[in-house]
């Protein structure tokens, strides 16, 4: 059987047409394609990413080097429009667009860059074309671009770490770049169920360059403060928020002791005046105006201390000096005191009133005056010390030797007549004169006597005591009567006489302590 030709030459013909069928339907109707770009170009597109719906499915190395960089915690679409909207700022309005017309060419806002952005039915093929990489890198020192990497890694690491905030914002006031710090909060403010997604929300009104502080209220309810402020030079605005919880904290707490002290001071009767170390006064309560008779609009312009002093000196709520070249030196010391801590003063004043001034160093150079009215204070201390003379004095004038010892058995109190007894005024004793140094005196005076040892422990017991009383005969035939009377707060009041015997005592002498006869 012989080959026909003719049918071969058929099926050839017939497969030709079909082929060129084919590729003129793909070329007419297949996929939209770029505008024409130049060779050269074509072979720069090293950094192509392909995304189906914004999942990376495929990345030459060169593009996968490039989300390196870009914050870890966001998905690769998010790393990539975080890379790219700060050099293409229309990048993200310009990808609502490849859909209806199949591809997009943007330019680097200030370099020579390019992105091409083409739609292949669902995938997004993404391509960064940069003509001065090659020439570029050619031209890098490799040690030098080294020690460029290093320090990128470095800086990478300080705004990934650094606790303050740090975002900069683009043309549009949009945020294009944020670190890790402001990452967190964003994820802080976000409500249950959502994710964090670019581009990033701006969560402070950073209206001006002007450093402020700011709050931002979670959906927790609770509250940060941050103390923002921009940084200057760059074509993009750069902003940064310090942490400022703790020094708001503090300041509410200052305030709030302030508060306090200032509510203290007001109800203090104690008149205060605080003034600073340039000698104004900064703080005064009421009780600074009842005493001195000060008028408030003065005291709140703030006068200084000298002028204080002289307002006092008009007043006449200061002593009157006797010339005043005197009284200047004397204020001028009474500051140098007041700052050392050493100034107190109790001014008698031409009105009567007594007053006590202190003077107390405070921080920073400030010192303190405090005004205490003391009148009542001294005119009782004076009534008291006039009856104590009168109680003395009445006490002298009698002629029986008398001695009051406290319970712990020490001479509080004695008359003249005790003196001349014994040979001895225990006015004119230091130090504290005891019932033994007492029992001591009387034995040396008239010898021992068992009765010396019964009056020791009458005037030291403690328990239920009654009146005792005993007749001493001397050698020279006289005879000493001694008496102790229990008398208030366990206290006992010794007598001392020289007479003749009683006949109608006993010659026994009886002592009573806790109701046992001795």
């Amino acid at each position: 059987m012989g080959f026909d030709w003719g049918i071969v030459l058929v099926l050839l013909g017939s497969s030709l047409f079909t082929a060129v069928t084919a590729l003129y339907v793909l070329t007419r109707f297949g996929t939209p394609r770029l505008p024409p770009i130049a060779a050269t170009d074509a072979q720069g597109e090293d950094t192509v990413f392909l995304f189906d719906e914004e999942h990376l499915i495929d990345a030459t190395p060169r593009a996968q080097k490039l989300l390196e960089g870009a914050p870890t915690e966001l998905p690769e679409w998010d790393k990539l429009s975080a890379l790219l909207t700060p050099r293409f700022p229309d990048y993200l309005a310009q990808l609502k667009t490849v859909a209806e017309h199949g591809a997009v060419v943007l330019d680097e806002a200030s370099g020579a860059a390019q992105l091409r952005i083409r739609a292949l039915g669902e995938t997004l093929r993404i391509a960064l074309i940069d003509p001065q990489t090659a020439e570029d890198n050619a031209a890098i020192d490799q040690q030098s671009l080294a020690a460029l990497n290093s320090e990128l890694s470095v800086l990478q690491r300080v705004a990934s770490q650094v606790p303050a905030l740090a975002w900069q914002l683009d043309s549009s006031n949009g945020v294009s770049w944020a670190n890790n710090a402001y990452l967190n909060l964003v994820r802080e403010t976000l409500e249950d169920g959502e994710t964090l997604v670019w581009p990033l929300p701006h969560l402070f009104k950073t209206d001006g360059l002007e450093p402020r502080r700011l709050s931002i209220t979670l959906p927790s309810g609770e509250t940060h403060w941050f103390d923002c402020m921009a940084g200057t030079g760059g074509e993009q605005p750069m902003f940064f928020g310090l942490p400022a919880d703790a020094t708001v904290h503090a300041e509410a707490s200052l305030r709030n002791f302030v508060q306090t002290l200032t509510k203290t001071f007001a109800h203090l009767p104690t008149g205060l005046a605080i003034f600073n170390r340039s000698r104004h006064l900064v703080m005064f309560n009421p009780a600074l105006i009842d005493l001195c008779l000060l008028e408030p609009e003065f005291l709140t312009a703030r006068p200084t201390l000298f002028a204080f002093l002289d307002r006092l000196r008009e007043k006449q709520m200061i002593p009157e000096p006797k010339d005043y070249k005197t009284w200047r030196q004397k204020m001028t010391a009474l500051e140098q005191d007041a700052a050392s801590g050493v100034f107190e003063e109790t001014w008698t004043l031409p009105s009567g009133q007594t007053y006590r001034v202190a003077g107390r160093p405070h921080p920073d150079g400030a010192v303190a005056f405090m005004f205490e009215d003391i009148s009542s204070e001294v005119s009782l201390t004076r009534r008291f010390r006039a009856e104590l003379e009168v109680g003395q004095a009445v006490f002298d004038s009698l002629d029986e030797a008398m001695a009051v010892f406290s319970s712990a058995g020490v001479l509080t109190m004695s008359n003249n007549a005790y003196a001349e007894l014994w040979g001895s005024d225990p006015c004119l004793t230091l130090g504290e004169v005891g019932i033994h140094d007492s029992v001591q005196l009387w034995q040396q005076k008239f010898g021992p006597a068992p009765a010396w040892s019964h009056m020791q422990d009458f005037i030291t017991g403690r328990q239920l005591r009654q009146r005792w009383r005993t007749d001493l005969t001397l050698p020279n035939g006289e005879t000493l009567t001694c008496q102790l009377t229990p008398i208030a707060g366990g206290a006992t009041l010794a007598a001392f006489s020289m007479a003749q015997p009683n006949p109608g005592l006993s010659p026994s002498s009886t002592l009573a302590v806790s109701g046992a006869t001795l």
